[in-house]
């Protein structure tokens, strides 16, 4: 990082979906970001930012959540800020659709948007100097799973193999969420000791686990897949066939 401009940094947690949000700033500028932020945490985000003396500039989603309600719209009913999300996720009432590649600047910082698609279509990466903010397509010792939204795995095991493990190994990765106490890793280590990902295994290998996984639907999928399409605004199941609908969309 450079010597001439300092970055605030701030990791947050809700419990409930176990999502980490995302919290970037330049200290001189006072220019800040927000990474996955969710609804019922929108409140507590937005205070910590006025603590800290921070103007939200940006509002970034990874991608289309299944399994809580992004708190885009409101931080940005309250703020002002921009919404992002990949143009891969078609989502109309966003204010930027990030095409891959794209940078977007707060302060002296710069955020690069990489499309890195498998857990869904819409997946992105986003780079902040050496952070990688990998959403649910690289967790820590695991990833997302790739059977609904679009999922693939042989594009989430691409996506990783030559958009993430390409980065510097000690590069911090910052996923959206964690289910057993870790807050970060590293590319060296994903490379090294990721069960799924590591580079002894081949995308074969890796595409047998995930047919494998048989996982439940996340609690929330009805209500948050079709809320997030309209950026955070809450739209109640008409019916049970609102699950099977939430898991084709994107």
């Amino acid at each position: 990082m450079s010597t001439n401009k300092k970055l605030i940094f701030r990791q947050l947690f809700e419990p409930e979906s176990s999502t980490y949000t995302y919290i970037l700033g330049d200290e001189d500028s006072r220019e800040a970001i927000i990474i996955d932020s969710v609804l019922e945490t929108a409140e507590r985000d937005l205070k910590l930012i006025n603590e800290l003396g921070l103007k939200l500039k940006y509002i970034l989603d990874t991608h289309i959540h299944a399994d809580h309600v992004t708190g885009a719209g409101h931080l940005r009913t309250k703020t002002g800020a921009i919404s992002c999300v990949s143009d891969e996720a078609h989502v109309a009432c966003a204010d930027v659709a990030l095409n891959d590649g794209q940078e977007i600047k707060f302060g002296e910082f710069s955020l690069k948007a990489v499309s890195t698609p498998g857990h869904t279509s819409s997946c992105m990466t986003f780079l902040v100097e050496d952070m990688a903010f990998t959403g649910d397509t690289l967790l820590i010792r695991g990833c997302g799973r790739t059977d609904f939204q679009s999922g693939s795995s042989p594009s989430l095991f691409r996506s990783v193999h030559s958009k993430i493990f390409t980065l510097s190994p000690s590069t911090r990765i910052f996923p959206a969420h964690d289910y057993k106490g870790f807050s970060m890793t590293t590319v060296g280590e994903e490379m090294s000791f990721n069960p799924r990902l590591k580079t002894d295994i081949t995308e074969n290998d890796f595409v047998k686990i995930m047919s494998e996984l048989k996982l439940a639907d996340p609690k929330k999928i009805a209500i948050a897949v079709p809320s997030n399409l309209q950026c955070g605004k809450v739209i109640a199941p008409e019916s049970e066939s609102t699950v099977s609908d939430a898991k084709k969309t994107i």
